[in-house]
């Protein structure tokens, strides 16, 4: 009987990564029914407290005296805790990435802006005026982003002080302001 306690529990847990439902039945002969009953029920009761503890259920199918074991194989579940994880994980890449998004989009309209600025002849002083108020609205949404914690504060001094050396080679570049040299200064 202990025998075939052990090779039927050593069935279940092989067959149970594989399979979803296992039944297991026994012959036609009358005979050998009752042998294979008496040996499943026997093990029945023993074998399920041995699967009650992992992820293996057993059960009967129909009456007392049929001769049908299934064997249930279900994946452990997932954590409570560890799906709000995955939840919250995924709602924050998300937030991330719409502020990442929307920091290259304003950085992008700046520089193109400063571009044409620079490319062109006879630029006024006041054309700077509009590049200055994006300019601010980028500075903005890269400020948020870093105390939000979306970007680490250097990568967000990194940016800004992009932004600023673009606008001070345009304001070079035509003129507009001139650098104080390094020997009058000290």
């Amino acid at each position: 009987m202990a025998v075939s306690m052990a090779c039927f529990s050593s069935q279940c847990f092989s067959l149970a990564s594989h399979f979803n439902n296992l039944s297991l039945s026994s012959s036609s002969s009358a005979h050998s029914r009752n042998l294979h009953l008496k040996s499943l029920t026997s093990s029945l009761s023993v074998s399920q407290s041995l699967f009650s503890q992992g992820c293996l259920s057993l059960s009967t199918l129909g009456r007392r005296t049929s001769s049908r074991i299934v064997c249930d194989a279900t994946p452990p579940k997932e954590a409570d805790s560890a799906a709000k994880r995955a939840r919250q994980a995924k709602t924050r890449r998300l937030r991330n990435k719409s502020r990442k998004s929307e920091i290259k989009t304003r950085m992008k309209k700046v520089l193109v802006a400063l571009a044409k600025l620079k490319k062109k002849k006879e630029a006024q002083p006041e054309e700077i005026l509009p590049i200055e108020k994006l300019i601010a609205e980028a500075y903005s949404c890269i400020d948020k982003a870093v105390v939000k914690g979306t970007l680490h504060r250097n990568t967000g001094a990194h940016r800004k002080s992009r932004l600023a050396r673009n606008k001070k080679a345009v304001e070079i570049h035509h003129g507009w302001y001139t650098p104080a040299s390094a020997s009058t200064s000290a």
